[in-house]
């Protein structure tokens, strides 16, 4: 059985067989255990399957509302909770919340947590608390996720890139990323850094300022910013993300953070 093809006729069909929904539980399988994502890095850049994305939204239609019920605490809902155990090598901790099609590699700690459908997060990651890896988002390994971190999911359009966090980077405390935003590999964000497509992350480590948007560099260090904008009522101060230091090579995560506060005085 060919999945995408499997998937595709399934989208525009106007009813479902039995090969369509044993097409649409394996994705969601395969996502599971991480042997299929909805977004890889290939040799020149980051491919989004749209038709992963549609196996989900298929997913959604096939699943009938169940309760689920913990102790006193019940929940009404479609898609089921993944459960953990020795096997996995994923330390979970009470309340963190993974879905069903959503990996999470062995190594990753999960404080309590949400992690959404679609979702992958790499080996070794912290996810810390109150943090949520929304649908779809891609999370690499060795990444650190401080407390209350929002990574946006994106599962409409299917089109749409994920967001995407690469391998070794550091998210501060309340940080947000949105609108398939890429933080490429050993970026340090510091606290309260938003992201979004519109957002203009400034690089401001030369003479000449540089213009981004919807991309933070490898290594870059970044952290909140103003910047003025002329409004019909008067010039006032917008958001954006300046790009104030570059992470060292020769020093680990921890080495570098420090680093990061003598030099520049930041909060991570």
């Amino acid at each position: 059985m060919n999945l995408e093809q499997t998937i595709l006729a399934a989208t525009a069909a106007e009813k479902l067989n039995k090969a369509d929904y044993k097409a649409i539980e394996t994705v969601i399988e395969h996502l599971t255990d991480g042997s299929l994502r909805v977004a890889k890095k290939t040799t020149t850049g980051w491919v989004t399957h749209a038709w992963v994305k549609q196996a989900i939204l298929l997913y959604f239609k096939i699943r009938k509302m169940e309760k689920a019920t913990a102790g006193e605490f019940s929940w009404f809902d479609k898609i089921p909770v993944r459960k953990f155990g020795k096997k996995d090598g994923v330390r979970s901790v009470p309340p963190s919340f993974v879905r069903k099609g959503a990996h999470v590699a062995a190594g990753a700690v999960l404080m309590p947590s949400y992690v959404n459908i679609g979702a992958f997060v790499g080996k070794n990651t912290m996810v810390d608390t109150w943090a949520t890896v929304g649908s779809c988002a891609q999370v690499g390994e060795n990444v650190h996720i401080s407390g209350g971190v929002g990574l946006g999911g994106v599962l409409e359009p299917v089109q749409a890139s994920p967001v995407i966090i690469e391998d070794n980077v550091f998210l501060g405390s309340r940080c947000v990323v949105v609108e398939g935003v890429r933080v490429e590999e050993s970026a340090v964000l510091g606290a309260g850094v938003v992201l979004t497509q519109s957002t203009k992350i400034i690089d401001v480590r030369g003479k000449t300022e540089k213009i981004l948007k919807g991309v933070v560099p490898a290594r870059a260090i970044v952290i909140p910013g103003s910047v003025a904008k002329q409004f019909p009522a008067g010039v006032y101060q917008t958001p954006c993300a300046l790009i104030i230091g570059s992470r060292s090579e020769r020093t680990d995560m921890k080495t570098s953070l420090n680093q990061a506060l003598r030099e520049f005085d930041i909060q991570v």
